[in-house]
């Protein structure tokens, strides 16, 4: 098999070659050295690599081999990790291309790269994403704008945008991936992947212990894959051993053989809006269809409408408000540490450090208000799962916004004549990490060959669920075609 035929390769279909012989771990990396040497220059996905580390490893895997050794459900998969609270020994930490932190090396290993090598998989290198993640784009001040692979002018969503655009292109078959606000999500449905968001507490939360009473939004370790399969194997990566506390002994299940369970019967609430979000109309159009292909499986599905008591604004202010909390904290470490981000010599993005100064000084009155906002945000989600098993929305609700000068790319400021934060407030991902439920980011179709994706979201401790209708969905409505335009881009072309 060539490169372009082993990027065409799920990364369940390449484990099992692998085991069977039929291909070698040093041939799989060799090949996506090779499309990672010819795409990424024009795609900006990849912000870091260390081939002689991949080309080791797949040495180690296959002496490994010829001793008769287990090396895993995930052996020679290549892959990386998302450059935002993501590490590896030696390899550069910029926490999302931070220029102070060009030169920050890591010294610990994070559980995505851990768990995905102890399920056999090889590390590759890191992908692109915005400061400190805080914002619905993939762009930053040192390494610049991630370019959808569907239209390179256009922009591949954030803040996991390197991850998705890596997948998308055939690059890599997952990446990792995390969420705070979306960011998965957004870039799962900008770049027509698959990504999945799983119960809060079923993979450890990233940089550190999760603990339900902490005032920043859920944040999770996650995946982007362009298989419900793939991702199933790669849960099982990152679950494994995991404390699994909102879904009791879930950390144990057996997740793929999860996306072979049959939905009929199973109650799915059509929720378009999520109470208060605009939608581009051609979004909704396609979202009504996902219901009709659901219905088509044995589904009952029907439309519920439950009202949030804040606006979208509102909303999306809590958010940067709790997450500009979360920023003062890591901007605190690394000052303890010796870097000072906030310091005059080290610019950070405008709504960074608007935010972080905010921060700094809410009242604990705000602080309240934020969380008892949390709290009602919760509480409607739990009655409307008092109703439906898993509730369908769209992921977001616009389309990709056009690359804009490194640094400069946002998010649009209004969705169908409703003005909106163009930092979040187009995406209504961001909900589910102020309650923590399980979610799956699924390519729901496209419009002109632009993708559109939705979101399948659960009750807490069901991801069972959301993989088997993810999986039946893929079955009844296939996306893999949709990546023949990737793969048939211009490779000189960079735009922005």
């Amino acid at each position: 098999m060539d490169q372009h035929d082993l990027g065409e390769l799920s990364a369940a279909a390449t484990a099992r070659l692998v085991k069977t012989g039929e291909v070698r771990p040093t041939e799989v990396v060799d090949a996506a050295i090779a499309r990672i040497e010819a795409r990424n220059p024009s795609l900006n996905a990849l912000v870091y690599t260390d081939f002689e580390h991949a080309r080791q490893a797949a040495r180690n895997l296959e002496r490994r081999m010829s001793a008769g050794e287990d090396v895993g459900a995930l052996a020679a998969v290549p892959t990386a990790m998302k450059d935002l609270f993501g590490e590896y020994p030696d390899w550069p930490s910029t926490m999302g291309g931070i220029p102070a932190l060009r030169n920050h090396r890591a010294k610990a290993t994070s559980l995505y790269p851990e768990r995905m090598q102890r399920a056999g998989a090889i590390m590759i290198g890191t992908t692109n994403s915005p400061a400190l993640g805080f914002r619905g784009t993939c762009d930053n001040d040192l390494f610049g704008p991630t370019r959808n692979p569907f239209d390179m002018a256009f922009n591949s969503g954030g803040s996991s945008g390197g991850s998705a655009a890596v997948v998308a292109d055939g690059i890599l078959p997952v990446a990792g991936a995390n969420d705070g606000g979306g960011s998965a999500g957004i870039a799962a449905a900008w770049c027509g992947v698959y990504g999945f968001q799983p119960s809060h507490g079923l993979i450890p939360r990233s940089g550190g212990a999760h603990d339900i009473g902490h005032l920043s939004p859920y944040t999770n370790d996650s995946l982007l894959s362009r298989t419900v399969e793939d991702a199933a194997l790669v849960l099982d990566a990152l679950a494994h051993q995991g404390q699994a506390s909102a879904a009791g002994d879930a950390a144990s299940m057996n997740w793929l053989a999860q996306t072979g369970r049959s939905i009929a019967g199973m109650k799915i609430g059509l929720w378009m809006n999520l109470g208060v979000f605009p939608v581009d109309s051609r979004i909704a159009e396609l979202i009504k269809h996902a219901a009709i292909v659901f219905e088509g499986l044995g589904a009952d599905v029907k439309v519920i409408d439950f009202t949030l008591p804040q606006s979208q604004q509102e909303l999306s202010a809590i958010w940067c408000r709790l997450m500009g909390s979360r920023m003062l904290a890591t901007a605190e470490g690394f000052r303890a540490a010796g870097i000072d981000l906030l310091g005059d010599d080290n610019p950070l993005p405008v709504p960074v450090r608007t935010w972080i100064e905010r921060a700094r000084g809410m009242s604990l009155a705000e602080m309240h208000a934020a969380e008892a906002a949390r709290t009602s945000i919760r509480q409607t989600f739990d009655a409307a799962f008092g109703q439906v098993d898993l509730i369908l929305a769209p992921t977001v609700g616009s389309f990709p916004v056009r690359n804009a000068a490194r640094g400069q790319t946002f998010g649009p400021d209004d969705v169908e004549a409703e003005a909106v934060d163009p930092l979040i407030g187009w995406a209504l991902s961001y909900l589910i990490n102020f309650t923590g439920h399980p979610v799956a980011f699924v390519p729901a179709g496209a419009w002109d060959d632009v993708p559109v994706g939705m979101q399948l979201i659960g009750r807490p401790g069901g991801d069972g669920d959301v993989l088997a209708a993810s999986a039946a969905f893929e079955l009844a409505q296939p996306w893999a075609s949709r990546y023949r335009i990737p793969r048939r881009r211009p490779l000189d072309q960079t735009h922005a």
